[in-house]
């Protein structure tokens, strides 16, 4: 189900953008926060069956417009290099993320995605509804839980509740590849 609901979440940025609407717009069209609006596109949150209902409304959208299909009927998972999708974050500039897969859990959903943060980015602290898991294959990254800075090298390993204010700096000599997996409780 959470599968569902992330996708019906990226497909809302995508009507929203279709019909050349900013967030604010949305926002005060279906009388839900820009934030809650933002966090629904980004992943970062699923939303209540009425927030759901609104944002469509605003948008002026039916359910059967959505593709609800996941497609996945194999015993494994597999992504061949290069066949990660980009999503693009209103909130992350500079950062890409290239989802991988999700994997629904019988008390979680597993996303998993490669991350790339260009030289030079500062992304300004964040939460989510989510524990975080951060493997950084290649580069040097500053990220910032509360105010405690971190400095994560090639094959560190981070792991943390990202209900917890966190953000990162690349300004290091080249950009950083990292493994992140978010760990979303079902509520």
């Amino acid at each position: 189900m959470d599968n569902i609901l992330v996708n019906i979440g990226k497909q809302l940025k995508r009507f929203r953008q279709k019909k050349g609407l900013s967030l604010k717009q949305v926002a005060e069209m279906s009388d839900v926060s820009t934030g809650l609006i933002s966090k629904i596109e980004n992943f970062r949150t699923t939303p209540s069956l009425q927030v759901l209902f609104k944002i469509m409304q605003s948008l002026q959208i039916d359910l059967s417009e959505f593709n609800l299909n996941l497609n996945n009927t194999r015993k494994y998972i597999l992504i061949r290099n290069g066949e990660g999708e980009i999503e693009e974050r209103d909130d992350s500039i500079g950062v890409d993320y290239i989802f991988l897969f999700s994997k629904n859990l019988s008390e979680s959903n597993l996303r998993t995605y490669l991350v790339k943060v260009k030289q030079n980015v500062y992304r300004k602290p964040i939460s989510t509804d989510a524990f975080e898991l951060i493997y950084v294959i290649d580069g040097v990254l500053d990220y910032t839980i509360e105010d405690e800075v971190l400095t994560l090298n090639e094959g560190d390993v981070l792991f943390f509740d990202g209900s917890t204010p966190h953000a990162l700096r690349n300004n290091h000599e080249k950009q950083v590849i990292l493994l992140k997996v978010y760990l979303i409780n079902k509520n």
